[in-house]
């Protein structure tokens, strides 16, 4: 997993509206937060407890996004479903969570399976990792985010 002080992959993906840079935005701080699965019900708290702080997080002057394996349809429609404001990625088809390191081998009931560990990370305006929260629980999570994103 990457770690305070590296610098952030400066790669592209789609979204469910478009495409999204993960470079270095205009001076701009970046929050990357990666959940396992779109309309799940933590998935749910937590991209729908970023978009309630969007305004805030703007005025911070920090982009937003949630990146999962979901494909950028199933990300839409689970935009429009919770009235998300957030950009929403879809790493379907690219390597956005492994070379983060979230994309970990899990386990559950006995059975070993490769999924996405929850984790969030900061990316200043130069483009280093500021902070990273590697196993996230989702309640209050995103407040959290925002009262360090002020602080940098």
């Amino acid at each position: 997993m990457l770690a305070v002080g590296d610098i952030a992959p400066a790669t592209e993906m789609a979204t469910d509206t478009d495409r999204f840079s993960l470079a270095p935005h205009d001076g701009k701080k970046m929050v990357i937060f990666f959940f396992p699965r779109a309309d799940t019900s933590g998935c749910t708290k937590e991209s729908s407890q970023f978009s309630d702080l969007i305004e805030d997080f703007a005025a911070a002057g920090t982009e937003v996004i949630g990146v999962s394996k979901d494909t950028p349809q199933k990300q839409a429609k689970f935009r429009a479903k919770h009235d998300l404001k957030c950009h929403l990625g879809a790493d379907h088809d690219t390597d956005i969570c492994e070379q983060f390191g979230v994309w970990v081998e899990k386990s559950m009931y006995g059975r070993t399976y490769m999924g996405i560990q929850r984790a969030t990370f900061v990316i200043d305006a130069n483009g280093k990792i500021a902070a990273v929260w590697p196993k996230v629980k989702v309640g209050g999570h995103a407040a959290e985010v925002l009262a360090f994103v002020k602080t940098i």
